[in-house]
Parts: structure tokens; C-alpha cells; sequence
């Protein structure tokens, strides 16, 4: 790909500032895929599969990825990429004048923050998981052993404290350097890591001697298990596992290159997802099996069954330890998207310069992450709504902004952009010929996926 021209302007009437873009076609990919794929892969899709019984859930979600996911990812994108801008700015620009579709981006805003406060704790987990793998403390197959280390982990204040610190302190620190040197180069070099590294522990697992009962849980539907309550899980991780209705995508969207092909660039990130999810149940269902855990143990799943299974293995700890060094490269990468949302906000709408809407970011999650990484210890006792500070922050973004700003989304391209202006954005302005495929995803978006999204969030609010 062409890599001479990475720097792109926004669109007519907005903040007037040259902005950086991502270099090339594969940068692109790597960094929409970052975003993606993070430990919504390798730590929720696990524990969600596990708790809704396996293989059915598998399929509810692949299809709830093709009708929910996927349509709102290309229309978040298309907009981004179209404006030039960031999520505020860009509807501000896109919509009729004196409608307040901004709010969208105002919300994806609000997202991102209450997001980051509980999802940079989960990330602490996994960084200090990393010193722990390689001090050994963590590799036993006595499930009593990996749990311990979990449950002490957790309850601990100072270290929860410090740990989410540090992994903020780190985020910041990539987003410093900018779109092009930080977020690309970050994610192009580390994530074909994870992929070599997720198929390793596969075959590790693979050779357990309960491996076949793993894998015929994750893969051999067993149609009874499907209920209702199934199906709107399938659904709401479908929607949360692509980094949509909070901004994320279509910031990113505003960093593609004007020939980048959006439809398949979704295709190849959705495929590249789901291949990494599949992996990630491959690893851990086996031993799950073979060492006597819970399926269903919730979100401690992946940090008391990776131990095990690298525990029966020669080099067990040096493998464990790039394992958790991985898991915690995902992360990183869907952190930076969600991260940037602010940051390009307070830098473009503003005026802050880069470097003080990175600092005022951190240290603003600094403050809200706390409640949440004291949730299983200090504030633990401490609730709102029956909920601890690290669920109340998952509900009401998990239930409420992300599903109503996926809502939106999908009305807006629907009802008010419409066709026209979205079949250009989605065919380069004529250079892809792809208007079949752009008034399929265009129908998704006006009459399927608002609907369903819909479903999903009643049911996080507890309608029925």
C-alpha cells in the first residue's frame, strides 16, 4: 500500500487541525482488530460461554455478530471516515443543522470513561498476573491453589490501586506518541504475537486427557440450552466484544485512509475476532475438563485455568509468563481505542493539546477507576443500587449507553443520512462497486439491528 500521504484533513467547518491518519492498509486492519480484539476475547467470551452452555450460546452469537455487530461497526466507521473528525464534531457536521445527534458522541464520551474506570482493573489483573507467572507462585493444577492467588489478588487494595495505575500510566503513555507511532505501531507488531501465541496453548491443551469433552462442549450444540436469556447474552457480547456504540470505531474511522475498503477491512476484523475467541475457547474448555473447574466460574475462569494448563507442560512458567505478557498486549490494544475517544475529543473540541488531553484522561480515570479497583476490598461493602462501583459502571455503560448509542447510530445512517449519502461514503465515491452490498447493510441498519439492539437493552434493564 501507498504509505507516502498519512496525514488527512478534517471535513469542512470543524476544527480546522491537520490530523494524523493510520500509514497503510495493514495498519488499518491492526488497529481496527486491536480494538477488537482485547481481553473481551480471552477473558469474557470464555466465561460467558462457559456460564450459557457452550456450543448453542456459539452460534446465537455469531449470528447476533452478523446482524447486530457488523452493520453498526461499517456504519460507525463509514461516518468517522467521512468526517474526519471525532465523534462529536463528525455527527455535528453530518446531520441537519440544529439537530442534536452530537449527543451520540457525547455519550460514546461518557462511555469510554465509566468503561476504562472498571476495564482498567480487569487489566490490572492480567499485568500482575504477569509478575506473578514469573515468580511460579501461580502454576499448580489444584484448583484451590489458582483460585487463592486470584482471590488474594483482588481483595488486595494497594495492589489493585497500584496496578490500575500503572496500566494507565502505560495507556497514556502509547497515546503520547500519537496515532501513527503509538496506537499503529503498537498494535502491528505485537498482534501476530497473540495469534501464534493463542494457537501454542492450543495444542498444549489439545493433548489434556479430557480435551474431547472441552471441545464437544464448545462446539456440539445442545439445542435445550438455548433460552431467551441465552439468546440476549449472545446478543449484548456480540455488541460489546466490537468496541461499538462508545465512539471507539468511529474515532478510529476517522484515522482510515480515504481508499481503505471499509466493508472488508469489518469483515476481516469480525473473522480475525471470532478466529481469536475460538482459540481462546479451544485453550481453556479442555483444561477447564481435564483439571475439574467450574465452566461456569465467572470471570476468574481464565486466571485459575491458564495456571493449570501450563503447569503439565515442560517450560510451563516461561510459556504461562508469554501468555499473560500477551493477554495483557490485547488488552492494551482495545484500551488505546477506548482511551483515544476522550483524549481526541478534549484535544479537537477543547483546544487542549494532545499531551494535556492525554494527562487530564488519566488522571481523571485515576480518581473514577479507584471505586472500581476497590470494589473487592475496601468499597466492597459500598453500593448504589445493590451494585458495587465495578458493576454499577458495567451495568449502566453495558445496558444502557452502548446499546442506546448503537440505537442511534443505526437510525441516524437509516433515517436521516440515508441511502444515498451512504452508499457513496461505503463505495469510495465510486470507485468500489459494492451497491447490492451497501443496500443490504443499509436495510440491517434501518430496520434489523435497531430493533434487536433494542431487545438487548430491555433486557439488561430487566423489562422482561
Amino acid at each position: 500500500m501507498n504509505k507516502k500521504n498519512t496525514t488527512v484533513r478534517h471535513a469542512p467547518g470543524l476544527t480546522g487541525l491537520s490530523r494524523a491518519g493510520f500509514s497503510s492498509g495493514f495498519g488499518v486492519l491492526a488497529a481496527t482488530l486491536g480494538s477488537a480484539v482485547g481481553l473481551g476475547n480471552i477473558w469474557k467470551f470464555p466465561y460467558l460461554t462457559g456460564a450459557n452452555g457452550g456450543a448453542g450460546f456459539l452460534l446465537v452469537y455469531l449470528l447476533a455478530t452478523l446482524l447486530i455487530g457488523l452493520p453498526v461497526m461499517i456504519a460507525e466507521i463509514t461516518l468517522g471516515r467521512q468526517a474526519k473528525a471525532n465523534p462529536i464534531s463528525a455527527l455535528q457536521a453530518l446531520a441537519p443543522k440544529g439537530q442534536p445527534w452530537w449527543l451520540i458522541g457525547a455519550a460514546g464520551m461518557l462511555a469510554a470513561f465509566l468503561i476504562l474506570s472498571f476495564y482498567s482493573e480487569v487489566v490490572a489483573w492480567v499485568f500482575a498476573y504477569v509478575v506473578k507467572a514469573m515468580r511460579g507462585s501461580i502454576l499448580s493444577s489444584d484448583p484451590r491453589v489458582t483460585e487463592a492467588a486470584f482471590s488474594a489478588l483482588i481483595s488486595d487494595p494497594l495492589q489493585s490501586l497500584l496496578w490500575q495505575w500503572g496500566v494507565l500510566v502505560f495507556i497514556g503513555s502509547i497515546l503520547l506518541l500519537g496515532v501513527t507511532k503509538g496506537i499503529e505501531a503498537m498494535t502491528k507488531k505485537l498482534l501476530p504475537v497473540l495469534f501464534l501465541l493463542l494457537l501454542l496453548l492450543c495444542v498444549v491443551s489439545l493433548s489434556l486427557d479430557k480435551a474431547a469433552e472441552g471441545l464437544a462442549f464448545l462446539f456440539k450444540p445442545d439445542f435445550s440450552k438455548i433460552s431467551a436469556s441465552v439468546v440476549l447474552t449472545a446478543m449484548g457480547l456480540a455488541f460489546f466484544k466490537l468496541s461499538i456504540g462508545m465512539g471507539t470505531m468511529m474515532t478510529y474511522g476517522s484515522y482510515f485512509r480515504d481508499d481503505q475498503n471499509i466493508p472488508l477491512t469489518t469483515l476481516r476484523v469480525m473473522s480475525a475476532d471470532l478466529c481469536v475467541s475460538m482459540l481462546a475457547g479451544i485453550a481453556i474448555f479442555p483444561a477447564v475438563f481435564t483439571f475439574g473447574f467450574a465452566p461456569a466460574a465467572g470471570p476468574a475462569l481464565v486466571f485459575i485455568t491458564i495456571p493449570a494448563v501450563f503447569s503439565q507442560i515442560p517450560l510451563g512458567q516461561g510459556l504461562m509468563l508469554a501468555f499473560f505478557l500477551l493477554a495483557a498486549v490485547a488488552a492494551t490494544g482495545a484500551m488505546l481505542s477506548l482511551m483515544e475517544v476522550p483524549v481526541v475529543i478534549l484535544h479537537e473540541r477543547f483546544g487542549l493539546s494532545r499531551a494535556r488531553a492525554t494527562v487530564f484522561t488519566v488522571l481523571l480515570l485515576i480518581l473514577l477507576g479507584a471505586s472500581c479497583a476497590l470494589s473487592n476490598s475496601a468499597l466492597a461493602d459500598f453500593k448504589l443500587f445493590g451494585l458495587t462501583m465495578f458493576d454499577l459502571f458495567d451495568f449502566v455503560s453495558s445496558n444502557i449507553i452502548l446499546p442506546a448509542g448503537g440505537i442511534f447510530i443505526a437510525l441516524f445512517v437509516g433515517w436521516v443520512w440515508g441511502f444515498k449519502k451512504f452508499r457513496l461514503a461505503l463505495g469510495n465515491h465510486g470507485q468500489l462497486h459494492n451497491e447490492k452490498l451497501a443496500r443490504a447493510v443499509f436495510y440491517l441498519l434501518r430496520c434489523v439491528s435497531p430493533l434487536l439492539i433494542l431487545i438487548v437493552m430491555l433486557k439488561g434493564l430487566n423489562f422482561f
